[in-house]
């Protein structure tokens, strides 16, 4: 008895005391989230019969000693992504750091505005030209002038700090530059690193190799848009040059099963197979020793 009352008081001590950073997928799927609009195959239908969905791509971050959070990209689900930050992890909003223009990844920021939050001075950080591509165009101009979001501008710097614990580097990747740069983010927390890709043009296009960039981190979240390229025969997909998730595998494939447990596809489009469980794809991708990140995973930093 006195045994099992001190493993209790064990857990319920780490439980308490050791509060780590973390990072909580609040969205995995492409622009348009699931069901897609303008999707009329039988999987959309069925998941709008039931009332069931899957959240645009962001990661939110989060610091439980300080009950701070911080969230990647502002997708169309802003409302619910940002009630399970403040409400359920009982966390307060401080800052948002964009990768880019596209609308998954902005458009959330008009929630900040008068017309629903009426938010003030909420730090958004991004590069120099997304940066003037907000303070340029409304309806995001009007956000400034209002003073719900204050621009910042993610500097040279090696390593911007969250908090104490948990800090946040950005770099470069290339992607469809129409409006602004397109990056990705590294979050280093006392224990554990993790990337976030969600958005990049084939691997062969950026100037860093994959393999050591995985190497390099504790956990990666990577572009998993497309699982193979027939999934949309009615678009040429060498203008939407993703590289595809069979591809990213067959890259990785001599890595160690270590490195690619590291790997979890993000950003998957409504027409990726490996965005509904247990079909082929993703069996194939468990078989392979990868991952497909879900909705509500935790994952300590």
């Amino acid at each position: 008895m006195i045994i099992k009352i001190l493993i209790i008081f064990y857990f319920l001590f780490n439980a308490f005391f050791n509060q780590y950073p973390c990072i909580v997928v609040l969205g995995i799927a492409q622009h348009g989230g699931y069901p897609h609009a303008g999707c009329v195959e039988k999987v959309c239908e069925m998941l709008r019969e039931i009332g069931d969905n899957e959240k645009v791509t962001r990661l939110g971050i989060i610091d439980p000693k300080l009950n701070r959070s911080w969230i990647i990209d502002a997708t169309p689900d802003f409302a619910e992504q940002y009630h399970i930050l403040t409400k359920v992890h009982n966390t307060q909003l401080q800052d948002i750091f964009l990768t880019h223009d596209h609308v998954g990844h902005s458009i959330g920021l008009l929630q900040l505005g008068r017309e629903v939050m009426n938010s003030k001075e909420i730090n958004v950080f991004c590069m120099p030209k997304m940066k003037h591509f907000l303070e340029d165009n409304s309806p995001w101009q009007q956000l400034i002038d209002l003073n719900s979001i204050s621009i910042k501008l993610l500097k040279n710097a090696k390593e911007h700090k969250l908090s104490r614990h948990l800090f946040i580097e950005r770099f470069l990747v290339p992607h469809r530059v129409e409006f602004s740069e397109t990056i990705g983010y590294k979050v280093v927390g006392p224990n554990s690193s993790a990337i976030f890709i969600p958005d990049i043009d084939k691997w062969i296009k950026w100037d860093q190799e994959i393999k050591k960039v995985i190497l390099n981190s504790n956990i990666s979240f990577i572009n998993g848009t497309f699982y193979s390229n027939d999934e949309i025969p009615h678009r040429d997909m060498s203008e939407i040059p993703h590289p595809f998730i069979i591809e990213t595998m067959e890259q990785l494939s001599s890595s160690n099963s270590i490195n690619t447990n590291k790997v979890h596809f993000i950003h998957l489009n409504h027409s990726n197979p490996a965005l509904r469980e247990h079909t082929s794809a993703t069996k194939l991708i468990k078989a392979k020793q990868f991952n497909v990140v879900r909705k509500g995973q935790i994952f300590d930093l």
